[in-house]
């Protein structure tokens, strides 16, 4: 195979329109609560109002805000009822709600369930029936597949590469977790099948299917027994025994999972603010996106100060304001009836915020433009005074963010 060139900066040029309607797969990720969830669902909002097809938004944040943005009310009755392990269709009334008219394809939504997804892997990856049923009645999966080694992350993407399989949705969004544990995200498929041909997995299986207890183990089975008891530590390896029975099967989904993330037609958005910590944690993701060789299509620095804080005309209005502050203080006081030197002050104080906002407004500028990884489009969203919780704020937020 010819490897790949490595990838340069390049200018930003583009848009997310553009990008998305080229891929079949959107992963978006980034730093905790830089806006992540919302800007994944209206992605897909927008896929699905503009681009037509069936698209689905799937998210494996435990927030649960998106179903209410998306019109799937927890708690509602019929078939849309909340948002869970299922995909959900969101109903052309929700758009016609919202925008006037209804979308050119379908948007549908899920979040995922981490026990029912594992139920799903151990029924598609087991050897026969009766390996299942033993699988699903061991005690240690019923209390632990929620919260098994890295399981979160690798059945997100089990689930990701079983739906682009399947080929039912013309466009995949995922919403992952925060940023740092979006890489372990990334390497759990590898980590889960190391996991399974590992060196104490082998001991512990070999020696409970030999009953030999040598000399190194009987002092861990003499303590074992006596704390958790014989029929635990018999549980543990019959789970492992049982689940190494598909670890050819998890090897096979491992290395087409790691096919999938570097195919041209998956690509990665990268969400942030521009403040510290998150944009630190944005550039140190898109750069390990990078030097993975996945496609790092898009950089979405959300919650930006508005333009025209930058704007020099708006900035020498407010200059005049604050140094022109006690006349007009004087003026409106008498107009309005109010105390002067109060009036005054508020005048000068309004002038003096609308100044030092300016100066954050161009130090994000600054910010942007040094930001050290150069995607294909670079999209700014301004900062929303409401929360998003319908979809016409999805929209609202997706037209900015759509270029």
């Amino acid at each position: 195979m010819t490897p790949r060139p490595a990838r340069t900066s390049r200018p930003r040029e583009g848009t997310l329109d553009g990008l998305v309607a080229s891929k079949e797969i959107v992963i978006a990720c980034g730093p905790g609560g830089v806006g992540k969830t919302t800007a994944a669902a209206a992605t897909a909002a927008m896929a699905a109002f503009h681009h037509g097809g069936r698209v689905l938004v799937l998210t494996i944040d435990p927030a649960r805000r998106l179903a209410d943005a998306l019109g799937l009310r927890d708690g509602a009755d019929g078939p849309e009822a909340g948002l869970g392990n299922a995909e959900r269709r969101i109903p052309d009334e929700v758009f016609r709600a919202a925008a006037g008219r209804s979308p050119r394809g379908e948007l549908w939504a899920a979040m995922l369930d981490t026990k029912e997804s594992w139920d799903q892997l151990v029924r598609r990856h087991a050897p026969d029936a009766l390996a299942r049923d033993r699988i699903f009645a061991n005690p240690l999966y019923r209390n632990i597949s929620g919260r098994f080694v890295q399981s979160h992350d690798y059945i997100a993407m089990e689930r990701l590469y079983d739906l682009h399989a399947q080929g039912t949705y013309d466009l995949i969004v995922l919403d992952t977790a925060p940023s740092r544990s979006a890489l372990d995200f990334l390497d759990a498929p590898a980590r889960m099948a190391d996991f399974f041909s590992s060196r104490l997995l082998r001991w512990l299986t070999a020696s409970y299917r030999s009953r030999v207890v040598n000399l190194a183990s009987r002092p861990f089975y003499q303590v074992a027994d006596r704390i958790l008891g014989t029929q635990f530590l018999g549980d543990i390896a019959e789970f492992f025994i049982l689940f190494q029975s598909m670890y050819a099967g998890f090897v096979e989904r491992a290395e087409a999972v790691t096919r999938l993330l570097s195919d041209r037609r998956t690509t990665f958005l990268v969400v942030s603010t521009l403040e510290a910590t998150p944009v630190r944690e944005a550039e140190y993701f898109a750069a390990e996106l990078v030097a993975r060789d996945l496609h790092l299509g898009a950089i979405v620095v959300n919650k930006v100060l508005p333009g025209y804080f930058r704007d020099r005309e708006a900035a020498q209005l407010a200059e005049h304001l604050r140094d022109g502050a006690a006349d007009l203080g004087t003026r409106l006081a008498d107009a309005l009836g109010t105390d002067a030197a109060l009036t005054e002050r508020v005048c000068a104080e309004i002038a003096e915020s609308f100044l030092n906002f300016g100066v954050v407004a161009r130090r994000e500028a600054e910010q942007q433009a040094e930001l050290a990884t150069s995607p294909e489009v670079l999209a700014t969203v301004p900062f929303f005074e409401d929360d998003i919780v319908d979809m016409e704020g999805l929209l609202r937020l997706g037209a900015m963010m759509w270029g």
